[in-house]
């Protein structure tokens, strides 16, 4: 199985270049990465720059301001940079008489769409009908749709995990630690025995291990709980049902829906 990790930022000026995550796979056996585009850099040649620089280890999805007017066209040109997918916030709305254009013209690019936001939105009619509406568009929820923001009987959460009805749809589970309080004092070796929301089995429950997958975060996660735990916390801990559904969770759903060419 290969290991594929799909929430990595990595950039020269902000976090950590692309060298330092290498280094992170390297030693944790992560084979592939996608490295996603932080929020207000619209400027994706650093992107494009791995993608060369490392052929098939990466994939990447950028950013364009989407209230600018030449919007559609910055996102044209992400097929011919090597871009997969662009990152849109489930709030996104374009200016003018369109308010999803940015969304179509993704759809009809042929993009991946990953998108961030708040639990509010992603819980929203307003997100699911634009889910509803693009059938043909792929939308990866980040961050378990914010659902750890959500507290018992997850009710928002719920509403999130509805739009597995739409075949379109994917998750990314994060590691515990976006999940988990950490303990103080902290409880070794694992911390937070006894205290896991279930919020990935539900979300397995809802989706499928084919339309989840993991990512770590990078570099962030190094404040919570660190690379390689974010990685072997959710393998050992998180019941995924068979060692094949683990197999899609951790890899195949992401190696089946990028490229790394």
């Amino acid at each position: 199985m290969p290991i594929v990790d799909t929430h990595c930022h990595a950039t020269p000026y902000w976090f950590e270049p692309v060298e330092i995550l290498l280094d992170q796979m390297t030693r944790n056996d992560v084979d592939h990465a996608v490295l996603i585009q932080i929020n207000g850099v619209f400027d994706n040649s650093y992107l494009a720059e791995c993608l060369r620089r490392f052929p098939g280890r990466f994939a990447g999805v950028g950013m364009v301001d989407v209230g600018s007017p030449d919007a559609p066209d910055r996102l044209a040109e992400f097929p011919g940079m090597g871009l997969e997918g662009v990152r849109l916030n489930a709030a996104t709305r374009s200016p003018g008489s369109d308010p999803l254009a940015i969304w179509r013209k993704a759809s009809e690019v042929g993009l991946i769409v990953s998108t961030g936001g708040q639990l509010e939105a992603f819980s929203s009619p307003e997100f699911e009908a634009i889910i509803r509406e693009l059938p043909d568009l792929k939308v990866v929820i980040e961050h378990l749709g914010a659902g750890g923001r959500d507290t018992e009987p997850y009710d928002a959460y719920k509403r999130v995990l509805g739009l597995a009805q739409y075949p379109n749809t994917y998750m990314k589970i994060p590691g515990l630690g976006e999940i988990c309080e950490r303990p103080n004092p902290m409880v070794l070796p694992f911390p937070f025995a006894g205290s896991i929301p279930p919020l990935m089995e539900m979300a397995a429950e809802a989706f499928g291990p084919q339309r989840l997958m993991w990512g770590s975060d990078f570099p962030p996660v190094a404040f919570r709980e660190g690379y390689r735990n974010a990685l072997r916390w959710p393998m050992e801990h998180v019941n995924w049902g068979s060692d094949s559904d683990r197999d899609w969770v951790f890899g195949n759903t992401a190696a089946s829906l990028f490229r790394f060419s």
